[in-house]
């Protein structure tokens, strides 16, 4: 069975975590273990953009030496994108997750924790999955396939189609 730690970045509800690590379990068959909460390296801060660079956090998390997954309050982006629900190593150990996005009271809606939790739990399966070597899937519906938006995330189910399993194995 694989083991993978889940580093909390801020503020991540007790309840998401644990979510996260059931998600994980059912999915992969992955044991994980929640860690206290950390703070984001300040050298990934970007004061100009007001976010967070995904790149120098994963390079943060790699000095764990295990298979982690960070899960962040903070807004996140590459070079190449304005934002990113998540970023990973692919074939790597290390992957990330912000929340920010993926709350619904961004898009000026209700706090809605379930649907926070759906959402963020899809894209932990999609960054763990690019740990374990998936790429991007061409089936809309499959939890690999890119979420460029947050209606792309509710579109995508928390499930890996039948190809994505194949490569797998399972």
């Amino acid at each position: 069975m694989l083991k993978l730690q889940i580093i909390p970045f801020g503020i991540i509800p007790e309840d998401l975590l644990n979510s996260i690590k059931d998600e994980l379990k059912n999915t992969y068959n992955i044991q994980a273990t929640i860690f206290e909460k950390v703070e984001p390296p300040k050298e990934a801060y970007n004061p100009l953009r007001h976010q967070f660079q995904a790149g120098k956090i994963l390079e943060f998390l790699s000095q764990y030496k295990t298979r982690v997954i960070g899960i962040t309050d903070k807004d996140i982006y590459t070079e190449d994108l304005n934002f990113v629900f998540g970023q990973a190593q692919l074939g790597g150990n290390v992957a990330l997750v912000s929340i920010e996005r993926l709350n619904p009271m961004l898009y000026k809606k209700f706090p809605d924790k379930k649907l926070l939790i759906d959402r963020t739990i899809k894209e932990v399966i999609h960054e763990t999955g690019h740990t374990l070597k998936l790429a991007h899937c061409q089936n809309s519906r499959c939890v690999m396939s890119f979420s460029n938006t947050i209606f792309d995330v509710d579109k995508k189910t928390k499930n890996l189609c039948d190809m994505c399993k194949l490569q797998l194995g399972i």
